[in-house]
């Protein structure tokens, strides 16, 4: 089944300012996510119902639609101690 890839304006923004090999790499993970929305290594954000893929220093944070097979981009940055706050 495949997912439909939507990101909010400001996970578009933090993708947009990074490097062009970083966005490659980052937007390349994005997109396989309208196959599988669960990929290994994906954990899952206590209380919040999102979920969050590790591409080198940087994450992807996201929420899951199953009934509508979305999946939409909350946040990409890359790790530092203010990656999971105000979600």
């Amino acid at each position: 089944m495949s997912y439909q890839v939507s990101l909010r304006q400001a996970a578009q923004k933090q993708l947009d300012k990074l490097a062009e090999k970083d966005y490659e790499i980052v937007a390349e993970a994005i997109l396989a996510l309208e196959q599988e929305p669960r990929p290994l290594r994906v954990k899952k954000l206590a209380g919040s119902g999102l979920w969050r893929i590790r591409i080198g220093s940087y994450r992807v944070v996201y929420a899951i639609d199953d009934e509508e097979c979305l999946v939409i981009v909350v946040r990409v940055a890359r790790r530092t101690e203010d990656t999971y706050k105000r979600l």
